[in-house]
């Protein structure tokens, strides 16, 4: 890879909240109050969303949106799997984390033959499937979708066919069949769960870094163990939700928790983990500054970009001196 390439996507549509559309424009906003030119030093495309579908009725009770969800998600792939093929970095900024399983499916669709490890940095684990959902919401259900999974033996909700029609669709875009396997998904500080999931994540085996554990062992050793699960994996993807942050500083996000990270904890383990060389991806997601005051998510949120950014060039600039 060459460069990085900022992939815009503001779609919310699979949220609860509203407002994680304006979390790309409140990091622009952060960065202009900073004097940085963070935004002007790199090619961006930006990929439509379909946010205006929220003023209609949702015919979707278990899936919310899923048919315009669906719509974006095909654009999310289609914009990951050419940036890769051009041989950059994708760095993606999103509204709500639903677009993440887009962002996994063009990054197999990309590598088809390659296997894919996730770190999936959040307060939530997002493994419901519309079986399963208490809410409805698809920002909960991407990792399912990575996943091809249905979760069907604990299934609480009776689901309508054309719901389960466009599930399909999503558990099948890009590549056909499912992008990732349990045991090549880890959480860090996952923490808000349903029974459901934890239902999943003790069947499955998925490995958690509490925060606890996370404090004790430090960032740069929880990177080593990361990568020590991923140890049969071609290629790393990293999600950073901003809800991973201790709800004392994600105010402005629609799902805040308590007892997360702290933001040079957050630094610090996205530069540990950027710095390995199978990392090809990076997402950034679920800033909603509707719900902030002096936009300070947006600001520690760029501070954790800033970090993470740096040490992807970092490991390019590497790549390009020993490519040579």
């Amino acid at each position: 890879m060459r460069r990085i390439k900022l992939i815009e996507v503001r779609s919310e549509l699979g949220a609860g909240t509203r407002g994680a559309s304006l979390g790309i424009d409140a990091l622009k906003v952060a960065c202009l109050n900073k004097g940085s030119d963070y935004f002007r030093r790199f090619n961006s495309v930006v990929v439509p969303d379909q946010n205006h579908v929220l003023f209609d009725k949702n015919h979707f009770p278990y899936a919310k949106h899923i048919d315009a969800i669906y719509t974006v998600q095909k654009a999310i792939a289609n914009s990951v799997e050419q940036t890769l093929r051009f041989g950059e970095f994708p760095l993606v900024l999103a509204g709500d984390h639903s677009n993440a399983a887009a962002t996994l499916a063009g990054i197999k669709a990309a590598y088809p033959h390659k296997t894919i490890g996730v770190v999936w940095i959040d307060a939530h684990a997002d493994i419901h499937s519309p079986y399963t959902t208490p809410s409805g919401n698809v920002h909960g259900m991407p990792l399912a979708m990575a996943l091809g999974a249905d979760h069907l033996d604990l299934q609480r909700n009776t689901v309508e066919p054309e719901t389960e029609f466009f599930w399909r669709r999503l558990k099948n875009l890009g590549e056909e069949g499912p992008k990732i396997t349990p045991d090549h998904l880890v959480y860090v500080v996952v923490r808000d769960t349903e029974a459901e999931e934890d239902a999943i994540i003790a069947q499955k085996g998925i490995r958690n870094f509490k925060l606890d554990e996370f404090r004790a062992k430090g960032p740069r050793q929880v990177a080593r163990e990361i990568y020590e699960q991923l140890r049969f994996c071609d290629l790393v993807y990293i999600s950073f939700d901003v809800d991973s942050l201790d709800s004392r500083f994600s105010k402005g996000t629609g799902t805040p928790v308590e007892l997360g990270l702290d933001v040079p904890e957050a630094k610090a383990l996205c530069r540990a983990l950027l710095e390995n060389d199978r990392v090809v991806c990076f997402e950034m997601v679920e800033i909603n500054p509707t719900l902030d005051s002096e936009n300070t998510m947006a600001s520690n949120a760029f501070e954790i970009l800033e970090v993470a950014t740096e040490a992807i060039e970092e490991r390019l600039r590497l790549d390009t001196v020993t490519g040579r």
